[in-house]
């Protein structure tokens, strides 16, 4: 089971970041695209923004599962330090099912709402407001299916590099 939990997060997590990372570069074009249009063309089109801001909450989204597993979120790891090895292992567990409600709770309140909003449109973009807001329950789905296949195991501890 060990080696199918890392397989499945040795493509997830990757995939994941890749996705988020194309969105981020999605974002940059239309920044900039709005800035020139805003400075050299007298006026930036009003979707540059909506979809600006779209885009950095869709990979935001799409990211925090990976960033999670990784152990690249914030968080104070001192309690686990100061622990017996017993309640440590306890404190793993907690955290561990602590989150995968949080994500689940999220990515159902997320989708329920982002269905009761299809009726009215972005001012911007003009699309439907369920577009753009699935982003939610897929970044919340993500974070699940990533915080599940990690499993109740210790969680990374971001260091920082003694050369710098």
């Amino acid at each position: 089971m060990s080696s199918l939990r890392h397989r499945v997060l040795a493509v997830s997590r990757p995939l994941s970041l890749t996705i988020a990372a194309s969105l981020l570069l999605i974002n940059l074009g239309v920044i900039l695209f709005g800035v020139f249009m805003r400075y050299f063309a007298g006026g930036a089109p009003i979707w540059t923004d909506e979809l600006a801001r779209f885009l950095i909450i869709g990979t935001v989204m799409l990211a925090a599962g990976a960033v999670w597993v990784e152990g690249g979120h914030m968080r104070v790891a001192l309690i686990e330090r100061l622990l017996p090895p017993a309640l440590t292992r306890l404190l793993n567990v907690y955290q561990w099912l602590l989150t995968l409600g949080i994500a689940l709770g999220g990515a159902w309140v997320s989708y329920r709402y982002a269905h009761s909003v299809s009726m009215f449109t972005t001012s911007g973009l003009g699309v439907s407001r369920t577009v753009p807001l699935m982003s939610l329950p897929i970044g919340f789905a993500l974070l699940a299916w990533h915080v599940l296949w990690y499993g109740p195991a210790p969680l990374r501890v971001a260091t920082e590099d003694a050369a710098s």
